[in-house]
């Protein structure tokens, strides 16, 4: 049991980090105008995110349930990790989309001067 805990736990941190890496390949990407790689990239950080909420609402749903979910220091942690990533991942959707509306006004701002 606490081994399977334990399992869930790093499962949920794995998760969580992999959302949040491509989250952060995705506000690269769209830094240096790749804005296909920045939306594949935020898809792969939903889909993580996706699986790591469903770990979270499923632990949930047990707590609802009345079974016993021990929460210790490792699962925090976890939680901590989802936590960040889900708002790592938002913030990366308003920062791409920000660069996108920069480099607009900056090609027209370009073609203004060469008028």
């Amino acid at each position: 049991m606490e081994d399977e805990k334990q399992v869930e736990s790093f499962t949920l941190i794995l998760h969580s980090g992999n959302a949040k890496s491509s989250a952060m390949e995705a506000i690269r990407a769209a830094n240096q105008g790749n804005y296909e790689l920045a939306e594949n990239k935020l898809q792969e950080a939903n889909e993580e995110l996706t699986i790591a909420h469903q770990m979270q609402t499923d632990l949930l749903t047990k707590m609802s349930r009345g079974e016993e979910v021990k929460v210790d220091i490792l699962m925090v942690h976890a939680q901590d990790h989802l936590s960040s990533a889900i708002l790592i991942n938002d913030l990366a959707k308003q920062l791409i989309a920000m660069e996108k509306e920069i480099q607009e006004l900056k090609a027209v701002i370009h073609e203004q001067r060469k008028a």
